[in-house]
């Protein structure tokens, strides 16, 4: 199946789930290909055959903007190098979480999350602690009795009913001896966090020389800019004074911002956001619902009520 078919198949999927869904983002290069909603579940999707061409700085740039955007980063591919990618695993590149179609498809359209994940050593699944304590406790086993039942110790079954997570092995064993479910479901909806140490948001990339000029004017307005590298705008600005977000590009006024601004605006419908777009000189208001605005009409403004008053004189917000 070719990467271009493997998008569209997703995205009648997640269509048929519910979901909202952008245009796809045809620029290049770029982070992710789709944004899709469904309620308050966003989600910023990257489609690829083969998982392992998930480079670093994309799987930073997908978790900067699931921070900034609200929404949830996912890979979803086919195989990697060694083998074709299970159903019901979660696997991860970079801090991303990874699922198959197979997976993806049980997740939203059929409501049933996945139990595995895989990580070195082999593939896991969250056990219930307090579940396990309850079922051995009303058997009257010790700790002991359970750790020899199972062939480990009575450290590694104390650091289950703790919390620790299980083989795929030991999980089935659990399961047979109590005659019941003890695992929990992976959150891909939450990035998975639940079965990974937490870490922090990776910093922005530097400000390019060519971008400096829009950021300062943008922060002298009250704006904190979060560059981009591989989206199809050029930044994430968040309102200091208020919860609001804006997707903002700038360059030349060419066949390629049309393009650009296009796309822009069908991600601020899904991302709720409103896009804005700067250039030198233009012959129009706005592409779609993307406002357009020339530098020289911001240059000495300073006040974020007047800055937000000329986008809506230009575009349609984003739907609540």
């Amino acid at each position: 199946m070719t990467r271009t078919a493997l998008i569209e198949n997703l995205t009648a999927m997640l269509e048929d789930a519910g979901f909202m869904v952008s245009d796809r983002c045809s620029t290049r290069p770029k982070s992710f290909d789709i944004a899709a909603r469904r309620r308050e579940d966003l989600l910023l999707v990257k489609v690829l055959a083969n998982v392992d061409a998930f480079d670093g700085p994309t799987g930073r740039e997908m978790r900067r903007l699931g921070t900034y955007l609200a929404g949830t980063p996912l890979l979803i591919g086919l195989r990697s190098r060694d083998e074709d990618l299970k159903p019901g695993v979660v696997y991860f590149r970079h801090g991303v979480p990874v699922v198959n179609p197979d997976t993806a498809l049980d997740l939203f359209v059929h409501g049933v999350p996945p139990l595995i994940y895989a990580a070195p050593g082999g593939l896991y699944v969250n056990i219930d602690g307090d579940v396990l304590a309850d079922e051995r406790e009303q058997r009257g086993w010790s700790l002991g009795r359970l750790a020899t039942e199972l062939g480990v110790s009575r450290r590694t079954v104390s650091k289950y009913e703790d919390g620790m997570n299980a083989s795929v092995e030991v999980a089935a064993q659990l399961e047979d001896m109590f005659d019941g479910g003890l695992t929990s479901p992976v959150s891909v909806l939450d990035g998975a966090e639940d079965i990974r140490e937490a870490e922090p948001t990776p910093d922005d990339p530097e400000v390019t020389p060519e971008d400096e000029p829009i950021v300062a004017v943008l922060t002298r307005i009250g704006f904190d800019v979060h560059p981009t590298e591989r989206a199809p705008f050029n930044a994430v600005s968040e309102d200091t004074r208020r919860a609001d977000n804006l997707l903002t590009g700038h360059s030349a006024f060419t066949e390629a911002a049309v393009k650009r601004a296009r796309i822009m605006s069908s991600l601020g419908h899904i991302t709720r956001t409103r896009a804005v777009y700067f250039v030198d000189d233009a012959s129009r208001e706005s592409i779609d619902d993307t406002a357009i605005i020339e530098r020289d009409e911001i240059a000495d403004v300073d006040d974020p009520d007047e800055f937000r008053d000329m986008i809506g004189e230009r575009s349609r917000p984003p739907d609540p």
